[in-house]
């Protein structure tokens, strides 16, 4: 593991031990503080990971590099994946935390879903908001049952929802435990999923205690 892991900026809130803590992965343009509301909602009382995206895409804070608006560098994404999976290792050891959840939006989703596939030992589940998929060719990956929530809009300029249903289904495919909400709603957050997502959240087996 690299010496630099844990050289994301990142913010972190302690929580209770018997609950699954969150992974934060906020979308283009946003920060170590975009999430954290969100994740207080849907999971009062987790410990909250949120790092900043690394990349830069005219001063916007992103997690991987693009060519275009849903064309990935994909060569970068593998990179950006490895990091990031190697700095939730070393917050975990750092703050003592159990595998998290990912909770991830549009950019932030992408790359979970990428970290799923590539690294899938890093996550003990995710919530993938409005996801696409990141990979041409997906890594084999062995991801044994574990739990996966994805929410994606109907009326979505930017995603298809064809392209998220590819991606749940090479999830499942994975072996994940997958489950796809079609919502009436565009790429933007809606009311509706943070009351979906606490819900699915609070159906999650908690981590075992040391």
């Amino acid at each position: 593991m690299s010496s630099q892991a844990l050289a994301f900026t990142h913010r972190f809130e302690p929580g209770a031990a018997d609950l699954s803590p969150l992974l934060l992965l906020h979308g283009t343009g946003g920060d170590e503080s975009d999430l954290l509301p969100l994740g207080r909602a849907v999971a009062p009382g987790a410990a909250l990971l949120s790092p900043r995206g690394p990349v830069s895409e005219n001063g916007a804070p992103r997690f991987f590099r693009r060519l275009a608006e849903g064309v990935f560098d994909e060569a970068d994404l593998r990179r950006r994946t490895e990091d990031l999976a190697d700095f939730v290792a070393a917050a975990r050891d750092r703050y003592g935390l159990p595998a998290p959840v990912a909770l991830g939006f549009s950019n932030g989703a992408n790359i979970a879903a990428a970290m799923l596939m590539q690294r899938p030992e890093t996550l003990a589940g995710a919530v993938l908001i409005r996801p696409m998929v990141p990979f041409a060719v997906p890594p084999r990956a062995d991801l044994g049952g574990r739990p996966v929530l994805v929410l994606s809009g109907v009326m979505d300029p930017i995603v298809p929802v064809e392209n998220a249903r590819r991606l749940a289904a090479q999830l499942t495919a994975a072996g994940a435990a997958v489950e796809h909400r079609v919502l009436p709603a565009g790429h933007g957050l809606s009311q509706a999923e943070i009351g979906l997502s606490a819900d699915w959240i609070r159906t999650l087996p908690r981590p075992a205690l040391a």
